[in-house]
């Protein structure tokens, strides 16, 4: 069975680090849900079928947490002592949230310009290279690994968290134009 003590890097058999081999985690989800799911248990009592409702669950939270970005690193700044709590500290320099405001008036505008399906591309281009961008600097800052730059890496992630919620934004307004 799941070993629920283990972080989610060593339940997929993979190093603790920013960057994650997809392939092998995608193969390590397989594996372990063939291992874990739920109707391999449907003759047994009910203990143990609730146990392998939760070692899936739990398998199926530790793969959507180390898959992404953004809760890949939110999870390594919890296993550094950090947990991240975006909802309170939403403290962000001014120059950056100037930078936000505009691009939501770039994605507010999209419907009024010529060609809206080239300014979703356009911007979620931008969101992409901004997401990677941010990711290479918590990498820097999560890799020191000093008291400073964790609190650096909280900052990066915040910024990554403005993004990756644009690029959803965008995605989904891309969707309802090719629904139109």
């Amino acid at each position: 069975m799941v070993d629920l003590t283990k972080n989610y890097f060593e339940l997929f058999e993979l190093p603790v680090s920013c960057q994650v081999d997809q392939q092998y985690l995608s193969s390590q989800y397989r594996a372990l849900q063939r291992a874990v799911h739920p109707d391999r248990f449907a003759g047994d009592d009910a203990r143990q079928q609730r146990l392998s409702v939760q070692y899936a669950a739990h398998v199926n939270e530790a793969f959507n947490t180390l898959k992404q970005p953004l809760p890949r690193a939110m999870y390594l700044l919890k296993l550094a002592g950090r947990d991240v709590d975006m909802e309170r500290n939403t403290i962000m320099d001014p120059e950056f949230l100037m930078e936000q405001m505009a691009l939501r008036e770039s994605v507010s505008a999209i419907r009024s310009t010529a060609n809206p399906e080239q300014a979703i591309e356009r911007l979620a281009g931008q969101a992409d290279a901004d997401i990677y961008q941010y990711l290479q600097q918590f990498e820097g800052f999560w890799l020191a690994g000093t008291e400073q730059d964790l609190e650096q890496a909280e900052t990066v992630v915040r910024k990554m968290q403005f993004m990756v919620k644009l690029a959803t934004e965008l995605d989904q307004l891309e969707s309802d134009f090719l629904d139109d």
